[in-house]
């Protein structure tokens, strides 16, 4: 669909909120919590932790949960009866306040949990979120989005899109049909917008730090190149921190809970950075030493997910290097790759 603008007060948010929760949409934004901000069900604005830069966790959990009920079971003396959980048992929801690398980062999972044979549990969750997604006045040293494609008002995989544009007012941007038909419910909140409206100058600036292609490029050749990821990972010690806040990394596990009686199979948020993820019943782990798994994650989403996929695996939030407990740096990694 033609992309329509339109002008929405400030003020006029809170009623947003509680339009939404009227109609009978769960809402999720990014909310405070402690040290840290988490993406969660809110009730009101004022939950809301609009102010701030980038969530800490991203907001991928809306279609891919860190625990997600995927199969309940009954043992029985002489069978086990297994009750499937229906994936589309889950309610249209709206993801709210995520930044553009949130809402552009479901691209690679919509890529991954779409092959075949298709996620059901991932896509119909995806496929009744609609994303609300807020362009970013601000940048830190850790973004790179613009390195990689993305940018502070890029709305690839947003519904809609708002910016500040002054004090007041916010230009909203319908891009989608999801995010007309949910525009409907706020229609009267709504004014027209003035085609002269320069989105850019109410965005952050973030300089290019590399070509990504060229990342690209060189990644996949540089797989023998032992050196390089040891000298890159001599630092890391495989806590799964970068993996859990990503939000484009989709590893996961199963697990079963039971009782004597009754049990049920979890799925679960994994990293490749963990020592087990790899590791046979033989006790042999084809990919022994932490170096390998450091290459593997950036192979992963600058080699493998472009090649097989058609997508970059990574949308320079920066997260992964801000929540790295040894101050690892993906954006100062993938310049030097770059550079070889």
């Amino acid at each position: 669909m033609e992309k329509e603008l339109k002008i929405l007060k400030y003020s006029e948010l809170s009623k947003l909120i509680e339009r939404f929760r009227s109609n009978g949409y769960p809402v999720l934004a990014p909310v405070r919590k402690g040290k840290v901000v988490e993406i969660e069900l809110v009730e009101s604005l004022d939950a809301i932790a609009l102010d701030v830069l980038l969530s800490t966790q991203s907001a991928k959990k809306a279609a891919f949960p860190k625990v997600e009920k995927v199969l309940r079971y009954t043992l029985g003396k002489s069978e086990v009866q297994q009750f499937p959980v229906d994936p589309e048992a889950c309610p249209d929801t709206i993801l709210f306040g995520v930044r553009p690398c949130d809402a552009s980062g479901f691209k690679s999972l919509d890529a991954i949990f779409g092959e075949a044979p298709a996620d059901q549990f991932y896509l119909k969750k995806k496929e009744k979120t609609t994303i609300i997604s807020f362009s970013c006045p601000t940048a830190d040293e850790y973004c790179f989005c613009t390195s990689v494609g993305g940018g502070p008002g890029n709305t690839a995989g947003s519904d809609l899109q708002f910016t500040g544009i002054s004090k007041d007012d916010i230009l909203v941007e319908i891009l989608t049909e999801k995010g007309a038909k949910l525009s409907l419910l706020f229609a009267d909140l709504l004014s027209e917008a003035g085609a002269s409206i320069d989105k850019s100058k109410f965005l952050a600036d973030v300089k290019v730090a590399f070509k990504v292609d060229s990342v690209v490029e060189k990644t996949t050749a540089s797989f023998g190149n032992a050196t390089l990821w040891l000298e890159q990972s001599l630092r890391c010690i495989g806590c799964g921190a970068c993996a859990f806040v990503c939000p484009t990394c989709a590893c996961f596990d199963f697990q079963d809970e039971q009782n004597t009686k009754n049990g049920v199979r979890l799925r679960l948020w994994d990293s490749c950075g963990f020592s087990l993820f790899t590791l046979h019943t033989s006790g042999h782990n084809p990919r022994e030493v932490q170096s390998q798994r450091w290459r593997q994650r950036i192979m992963h989403k600058f080699a493998y997910m472009p090649e097989q996929l058609h997508v970059v695996g990574c949308e320079g939030c920066g997260r992964c290097s801000r929540a790295c407990p040894v101050d690892m740096n993906i954006k100062e990694h993938l310049t030097a790759i770059s550079l070889i």
